[in-house]
């Protein structure tokens, strides 16, 4: 066809140099940014936000607030002061369900109804679990012969094992317990094992109450593992049968009994105590002196298996095996080496986790390291925080308890803010090269994840532990060649070698690894001294962390940080709490009463278990001092900080002391009409458990809490 300029032809493709000047110039390519680092639309801080959540919502992030909702509703039936009613929970199941049919077709409104039965979910797993695994507690101790089955050997030590029993079955004329499951001391009888029957003399008494409010509620988490009592076997206990070899539950004790044995064999203490906790889980044998300077340098997290210790034995095994395949010629043309490699470290991973003892944190990192490399193996991308939120999901479905130990809320809280921090930092940025580069890169990453975890768990560390680690920085800085690249090779190869019999010269190497961290642990506890700083918390700080946890997670953005941010003035602003004037003891005559020099034991032994938890959950002495004034009907004294507390040992002193005493305890139940100010009587300790008093001074009153929270609960020991 003719045309063009001058009659020429024109060819596809050309264009006058006018019509070319004229065209737009193409912008270079860019790499995508990730969420975090685009640029924020002008309209200030709110609109900024908006923009934010607007992202999170459209990017599917809702699903990881998922566990969080579920949480709380475990929080909300926690509170209640009685069981919610079965046909409660099966018409709010069948509510949350027809909610979500019916907003199918409206995505905001579906959203909603998703966290609504996440919420509904958490709120009925505890009566969903304590129907299935729970079990009456028991109200009254019981002595006879019994006959058991043993079901796990949880320690071993000077004083004895302790073990679970089941089947507990009386003989002659002892009674018959409700319980299905009991914790004993059983001393002077040869090992045993699970499967093991056992019959012996026997004491049986209730599971014990939390030792201060808002503590460790021992009858909680006993009562959902199925125990209802504990005990101490009298006398010789003898092995009436033996279980079977092949159980696995016998085959991992019997590896975990073998590996400690051989370890005991070749270490001395301390590092063998922590080396048997590094490998079999087993703390037992790590002595307090060890446990208190790690505790204090920051380095009490390498006594738990955790995400630590799992990531490096998978670590290792994968870096193994992908060596020792690459040296196969021609093995790439069949087979991905590095998914070869994923699938070993995951069994390494499974077998580590089945002889460590299988607590929550370790519960949840192998699920996190299975999920992971799984995702090495399916060919996608490994570390998000999904991953994390199914993974929390799984722990809360099948063991929603664990959610008030402290494990778990530690282990969650770190993995979460370590994955965000990871999101926030992964656009490429220049990387050290060289061996020197690598270095460097190795001591960073160690020291930003010290720091990143260390404040995660901060908050949850000063609640459960009322203890700070302000050189843990530090202390893990120093320790992390030697955990990394010493300890926990060692620690693998030595039990991998252990069926040849060739183990000594690596736990030799352990050992050195373990002095030498314990060293280490020394010299920071000593450096950190008098910096400690341990504030006493209300259980609301735990729901502020809660939320700013969960705001953490769900943004993307940069936004995720004003939740953390705004936690410290709320916590110190709203979740500040004061110590107690006044301590009151259930089980034991213990008493102890603030006076010039703080907190002081007027009645009961400085040594029991009681008054070591008051001193240390209270930072006090809890030294015996002559506060009060003696005879043989009952004391009575005045507490410096103004009030007056009388101790009535006779029904006479109770009469005399009512009209002129603040505070009255007594071991009985109390007569009516009595003017005194509080009455602590049997029937009061009975119900609530240790006392807890703080005195108003413009009120002339105390206030009072209780250990044991009012209401009838499954897990709470009959009157």
């Amino acid at each position: 066809m003719a045309g063009g300029l001058g009659g020429q032809v024109a060819q596809p493709g050309d264009l006058a140099l006018a019509d070319r000047e004229r065209l737009p110039v193409p912008a270079p390519a860019k790499l995508p940014l990730p969420a975090a680092w685009q640029p924020e639309q002008k309209g200030g801080l709110l609109a900024g936000l908006r923009d934010a959540v607007t992202r999170a919502i459209e990017h599917r992030r809702l699903f990881l607030l998922l566990p969080f909702a579920m949480i709380a509703g475990l929080v909300a039936a926690f509170q209640l002061p009685a069981e919610p009613a079965p046909m409660l929970l099966i018409a709010g199941g069948v509510v949350a369900a027809m909610l979500l049919a019916l907003t199918g077709r409206w995505p905001g409104w579906n959203r909603a109804a998703g966290m609504a039965a996440a919420f509904w979910i958490g709120f009925s797993l505890l009566s969903i679990h304590g129907a299935l695994f729970g079990t009456a507690m028991l109200g009254r101790p019981a002595y006879g012969t019994y006959e058991a089955r043993v079901d796990e050997v949880l320690t071993t030590d000077a004083d004895g094992m302790r073990v679970i029993v089941s089947a507990i079955t009386p003989t002659g004329t002892a009674r018959a317990l409700p319980v299905r499951r009991a914790r004993i001391v059983v001393s002077g009888v040869p090992d045993l094992a699970p499967g093991d029957t056992i019959r012996g003399r026997v004491r049986y008494y209730p599971v014990p109450g939390p030792v201060v409010p808002n503590g460790f509620d021992t009858q909680f988490h006993a009562f959902f593992d199925g125990i209802g009592a504990y005990g101490n076997a009298i006398g010789k206990v003898e092995r009436v049968g033996s279980g079977e070899a092949g159980t696995p539950e016998r085959i991992i004790d019997g590896t975990r009994r073998a590996i400690a044995t051989r370890i005991d064999a070749v270490l001395p203490q301390p590092s063998a105590g922590i080396a048997r906790a590094l490998i079999t889980g087993d703390q037992s044998a790590v002595t307090d002196e060890a446990r208190e300077v790690m505790a204090t340098a920051g380095l009490a997290h390498v006594l738990s298996v955790s995400g630590l210790h799992l990531t490096l034995v998978a670590m290792l095994m994968m870096g193994t095996l992908r060596g020792a395949l690459v040296l196969v010629p021609g093995i790439d043309r069949f087979v991905s080496v590095k998914r070869v490699a994923a699938v070993g470290a995951i069994i390494a991973s499974l077998g580590y986790f089945a002889i460590s003892g299988g607590n929550v944190a370790a519960q949840r990192s192998t699920l996190m390291i299975v999920l992971v490399l799984g995702a090495v193996v399916a060919g996608r991308r490994a570390l998000t925080m999904r991953n994390v939120a199914i993974a929390a999901l799984a722990i809360i479905v099948t063991d929603p308890a664990s959610v008030f130990r402290p494990s778990f809320q530690l282990s969650f809280a770190a993995v979460v803010a370590l994955i965000g921090a990871w999101e926030m930092m992964r656009p490429p940025n220049e990387r050290g090269q060289g061996w020197l580069g690598k270095v460097r890169d190795y001591f960073a990453g160690g020291a930003l994840t010290s720091v990143v975890a260390g404040a995660a768990t901060l908050l949850f560390s000063i609640y459960h532990f009322q203890q700070t680690a302000p050189l843990s920085v530090i202390g893990n800085l120093m320790s992390l060649v030697l955990i990394g690249f010493v300890m926990m090779p060692a620690a693998v190869v030595a039990t991998l070698l252990m069926p040849l019999g060739l183990e000594a010269l690596f736990l030799v190497v352990m050992g050195w690894s373990i002095d030498s961290m314990v060293w280490v642990a020394t010299i920071v506890a000593e450096w950190s001294a008098g910096i400690s700083w341990s504030p006493l918390l209300k259980p609301l700080a735990l729901m502020f962390g809660l939320v700013a946890l969960a705001w953490f997670t769900f943004l993307a953005s940069w936004h995720r940080y004003i939740g953390p941010v705004l936690l410290v003035p709320g916590v110190a602003l709203l979740a500040l709490d004061g110590p107690p004037d006044v301590l009151i003891s259930d089980s034991t005559q213990a008493i102890a009463m603030r006076g010039t020099d703080g907190l002081a034991l007027v009645a009961g032994k400085p040594g029991s278990f009681a008054v070591e938890v008051w001193s240390e959950t209270y930072a006090e002495k809890l030294e015996p001092a002559p506060l009060l004034s003696c005879d043989s009907l009952g004391c009575f004294g005045t507490s410096p900080v103004g009030f007056s507390v009388a101790v009535a040992k006779d029904p006479a002193a109770f009469y005399e002391d009512c009209g002129r005493a603040d505070l009255l305890i007594l071991r009985r139940p109390a007569p009516a009409g009595c003017g005194a100010g509080r009455v602590i009587d049997a029937a009061a300790l009975e119900r609530g458990g240790i006392h807890w008093l703080r005195w108003d001074a413009s009120g002339r009153a105390f206030e009072v809490r209780t250990a044991i929270p009012p209401g009838d609960r499954p897990w709470r020991v009959p009157d």
